[in-house]
């Protein structure tokens, strides 16, 4: 499903130097589809910068990123945005991942507009997504502010799944909840990845959460993997 050889990035540190620290190195690791597998170490060690090297938000400095069986290292245009919709990436903070100014259901039906989907099969679509999340349908008239963080994070993966990934990538996305709703969102992440047969990244601090839903756990240190089982 993914495959990551040899990845590097590279931040250019104050006075030209270059910031090994802020980077990562030779990171290389696979997932397989229906797959969870965790990726876990302290602030600032290339969680995050791995996972947006590996949806193409980053360009790498070297290394290869194989999806679906494809390369896609420096793909462009609109082999990119198949990218895009291959690999969903569901953010730490749920409220500053939606517009303000739309409803939680226009959000989550955006990716089924792009793809030109007809209007009442969108409202379909968009309570069939809410409901596997575990929202009801009147969610979708509500605003971010409106809505709790739970239910924000449960919309942003209904409107990750509008997208058909085969990929998700979750980047802390429970760290901003009380412990009740960290373990909902992770369940509900499980039953996705058996379910749909989706391949997962789940990026996170606590190696805790990830019992029961990953795998394997990657442990990343200093820009590097340094456990891989």
């Amino acid at each position: 499903m993914i495959e990551v050889t040899n990845l590097r990035k590279f931040y250019a540190a104050r006075f030209g130097k270059m910031g090994g620290t802020r980077g990562i190195r030779d990171v290389s690791f696979s997932i397989r589809a229906g797959e969870c597998v965790g990726l876990i170490g302290a602030s600032g060690c290339g969680k995050s910068t791995t996972a947006r090297l590996i949806l193409r938000l980053l360009e790498p400095d070297a290394g290869t990123i194989h999806l679906m069986g494809r390369d896609v290292t420096h793909v462009r245009g609109t082999e990119l945005r198949a990218v895009y919709d291959a690999a969903q990436l569901i953010f730490q903070q749920p409220r500053e991942s939606f517009d303000p100014r739309r409803t939680l259901g226009w959000s989550v039906a955006e990716p089924l507009c792009t793809r030109g989907v007809a209007s009442e099969e969108r409202i379909r679509r968009v309570r069939s997504l809410l409901h596997e999340v575990g929202l009801g349908e009147e969610i979708a008239l509500r605003y971010p502010h409106e809505a709790s963080g739970g239910e924000c994070q449960r919309a942003a993966l209904a409107r990750a799944l509008a997208a058909e990934p085969r990929l998700l990538v979750c980047d802390e996305i429970t760290s901003a909840l009380d412990t009740i709703m960290q373990v909902q969102i992770v369940q509900i992440v499980k039953d996705l990845c058996r379910k749909k047969g989706l391949a997962c990244l789940f990026i996170t601090h606590d190696r805790a959460l990830l019992e029961g839903l990953a795998e394997r756990i990657l442990q990343m240190e200093d820009g590097r993997i340094a456990v891989q089982p």
